[in-house]
């Protein structure tokens, strides 16, 4: 099927699809819905086909990539689900120690995208370290319906006990500097501002389109952040007048950018809600970002 952007769909089905991916409605529930808007030959079934993910076609760092050395590893969680697992990137040709950058993924685990975003972290020279929240229950199961499914099984305290663990874990490895920012997206956005209230000492933190913290919890983020918003996201931007002001209220520093004309999930380019004028420039930000707090 030939590749589609946000704006061969109706901004109805985009809003269907949203509610579908995060919970709100089921499978059924959306070709229902969606079912109204099919015209021209293209099905409710198609539709919700072509918004799914093609992470081949997105690929930019291969796996095997010769700059870069990934691995699978385990690491302790005492807290949390005792023992997890993630992805760790570090740059092939290192030269002295590097800091790290944690990536949170969406409410679908460690799938090939969030993979593929930590590839491109280390290729910046950084350690890129991306947790799986799903290694409990067996990890990412390569379908992102059976993802999606799985995650609510999770017990999200010790699911937020594990991110933390696993900055510990990034923060202490040999080869690390010791300064650590957090990036995260949707999910992990939200993953991200939690971070940000509960680890005094992260460097950096950049949340794209995620729930924000509560206001009480907001007043005790000492990192910087960097926060990244689609204009047309309701259910999350509803959230950041309150965010907006603990953080001017507790001084916490923070630039916000709102990208026009974009939709939740706009950074990943594996869907049709990919920007890419967008994603690129809230890339070309976010590295600088972490230049400027997670170096020297």
């Amino acid at each position: 099927m030939e590749r589609k952007t946000a704006g061969d769909f109706d901004p109805d089905v985009l809003i269907l699809f949203d509610a579908y991916v995060h919970g709100a409605i089921d499978r059924r529930g959306f070709l229902h819905k969606a079912s109204k808007y099919a015209a021209g030959g293209m099905t409710a079934a198609m539709m919700l086909d072509a918004l799914n993910p093609r992470f081949a076609e997105a690929q930019q760092v291969a796996k095997d990539d010769a700059r870069i050395k990934a691995e699978y590893v385990t690491f302790p969680s005492p807290q949390g689900n005792s023992t997890t697992k993630g992805y760790l990137v570090r740059p092939a040709n290192a030269k002295g120690k590097l800091p790290g950058v944690l990536v949170v993924h969406e409410n679908r685990g460690l799938n090939p995208h969030i993979e593929d975003i930590a590839r491109r972290l280390a290729l910046e020279n950084f350690i890129a370290f991306a947790p799986d929240a799903l290694a409990p229950l067996g990890g990412y199961p390569g379908d992102e319906d059976q993802a999606r499914q799985l995650f609510p099984k999770l017990d999200q305290a010790k699911t937020r006990e594990d991110f933390v663990a696993a900055y510990g874990f990034l923060k202490g490895l040999a080869d690390s500097t010791g300064k650590v920012g957090v990036v995260g997206f949707c999910y992990g956005g939200g993953i991200a501002n939690m971070l940000a209230t509960r680890l005094p000492d992260l460097a950096a933190a950049v949340p794209f389109y995620g729930n924000q913290a509560s206001p009480e919890d907001a007043a005790k983020i000492k990192s910087p952040l960097l926060i990244h918003y689609a204009e047309n996201d309701q259910r999350i931007n509803a959230g950041w007048p309150a965010y907006e002001a603990a953080l001017k209220a507790a001084n916490v520093p923070y630039t916000m950018h709102m990208y026009p004309g974009t939709q939740h999930g706009f950074n990943n380019d594996t869907t049709p809600r990919y920007d890419e004028a967008a994603a690129k420039l809230a890339w070309q930000r976010t590295i600088e970002f972490f230049n400027k707090h997670l170096r020297g």
